[in-house]
């Protein structure tokens, strides 16, 4: 029995392995079937990413959120600039700028037309640093120099700075001279591009109002609005900190912007003392003879006050809003620097509007800290509050008034009460003295402020051969707003 089991056994073991061989196989097919759907899983899934990245319905998610996060920061790209003019230079134009931030607005705005008249280089105009306010701040400080440089490209050619070459340390004498007050193309054609041939390099030593209000083409009127309203951007922190100026006094309701140019150097300026004691009249007097380009010395107060000349009072401010109608609660933001003759001359206009505020008021003074002694930074951040406030009231028509004026003009005719104050003073004696009772004196406020004085649209008033008494361009662009060029 055992050696039939034996031999069974080997019979069993000898036995060819049937089965063994279609496992096999069938392992392998499996594996193979398995690799193949998870390969072509892959493909579709690449497929279809690649597909996403390139739809246009995503391009702009994708641009901003990444599909596979990373650790580095994704790489902006560049504004949309226009492409640059391919022109010959006739020459390099370096500027200087007088005055307040507003002159020197209105003035790169005209120096850069007129680099484009002359197919100039412009040099990125240098700012006022010897003036009463000394704001020892740069172009780039208050500007957005970047895009003013990128925005205006296909227009003028404009450099950071003046080549070396063109320097005085490389011998380079460089010529100047003030361009003449309120000129045509004609002026600039004939009389200053010559010189550019001659020279090369000119230093237009004085900027303020050397363009003319009239008579210009509709391409340059559109380009000076351009280079405005477009081209001078402010930095990215006076632009930053203004709109949180805006937006704080907008979630507190409406508001009215008051332009209180009742400054020390206004006063001194104009020699307008009314409502200022002998002390301070003398003080002024002092500072106007101080600087020698303020022309006119001997000033009589009353006479500049009756001829509407002078900025309003403080006091005298209080009584034209109440007249106008507005009421005790209106929020009012005080654009302005420091009042002359300090808190008590505003002690009137708080009693009587109880939510007056000024930007040191609204924000930290850390916020304020980087601004302190840049009073060309100051008045932008007033500047953006006044551009975008319900109501603008300029108690003085001064180079602030007239570049707000326009911007809200350019805006949509944003509600601006353009003050006649030589009525005004008139209104304001006879109320003062008991002539007339309040009520007359509000309503014939209001009768003195109707039509053209709320900022409607209207046609600047065209004066030949006396420009300085015509209306101001930079105050109604109005090519630009009927036209709507840019």
């Amino acid at each position: 029995m055992e050696i039939r089991s034996e031999n069974n056994q080997a019979r069993s073991d000898n036995k060819p392995p049937v089965q063994a061989v279609p496992k096999t196989r069938l392992r392998v097919w499996f594996v193979s079937v398995c690799l193949s759907i998870l390969i072509w899983t892959f493909l579709i899934q690449l497929f279809a990413t690649s597909e996403l990245r390139h739809s246009r319905i995503f391009t702009g998610l994708t641009n901003q959120v990444p599909l596979f996060p990373s650790p580095v920061e994704p790489i902006q790209s560049p504004p949309p600039y226009p492409p640059r003019r391919n022109y010959t230079s006739n020459g390099i134009l370096r500027v200087s700028c007088n005055g307040g931030l507003n002159q020197m607005r209105a003035a790169i705005c005209d120096m850069v037309t007129v680099a484009r008249l002359l197919n100039l280089t412009l040099v990125v105009p240098e700012l006022d640093k010897k003036s009463f306010w000394a704001d020892p701040s740069d172009f780039e400080d208050i500007f957005d120099v970047k895009h003013f440089i990128g925005s205006l490209r296909d227009e003028v050619r404009i450099l950071r700075r003046l080549p070396k070459r063109y320097s005085k340390k490389h011998g380079h004498k460089v010529f100047e001279m003030p361009p003449v007050s309120w000129s045509n193309d004609k002026y600039y054609l004939q009389k200053v591009l010559p010189r550019f041939r001659k020279h090369k390099v000119i230093h237009f030593n004085r900027s303020d109002t050397r363009l003319a209000n009239n008579g210009l083409s509709l391409d340059l009127q559109s380009l000076r609005c351009r280079v405005n309203f477009q081209g001078l951007r402010f930095t990215p922190r006076i632009e930053a900190l203004g709109s949180k100026l805006v937006r704080i006094l907008q979630q507190r309701g409406p508001f009215v912007a008051l332009h209180l140019r009742y400054e020390m150097d206004m006063l001194a300026f104009s020699g307008c003392t009314h409502g200022c004691t002998e002390e301070e009249a003398e003080e002024l007097k002092k500072m106007r003879y101080a600087y020698p380009w303020w022309r006119e010395k001997e000033i009589v107060s009353d006479e500049r006050r009756v001829q509407g000349l002078c900025p309003l009072t403080p006091e005298e401010a209080v009584l034209v809003l109440k007249a106008l109608g507005f009421q005790k609660d209106t929020q009012i933001y005080v654009a302005a620097g420091e009042i002359y003759g300090g808190a008590k001359r505003l002690a009137l206009l708080k009693e009587s509007f109880t939510r007056i505020v000024k930007k040191e008021m609204l924000l930290d003074p850390t916020e304020l800290q980087q601004f302190q002694n840049h009073s060309s930074q100051m008045a932008a951040l007033d500047f953006i509050v006044s551009v975008a406030s319900n109501t603008f009231v300029p108690t003085y028509y001064g180079n602030m008034a007239k570049v707000v004026e326009g911007h809200r003009r350019f805006l949509g005719f944003k509600k601006t009460i353009l003050l006649n104050r030589k009525r005004l003073v008139e209104l304001l004696d006879l109320h003062n003295n008991k002539t007339i009772s309040w009520e007359q004196f509000a309503v014939s406020v209001k009768e003195a402020h109707e039509g053209r004085r709320m900022g409607e649209p209207t046609h600047r008033k065209v004066i030949f051969d006396k420009p300085k008494e015509e209306d101001y361009f930079h105050a109604n662009p109005q090519e630009c707003i009927s036209e709507n060029p840019l």
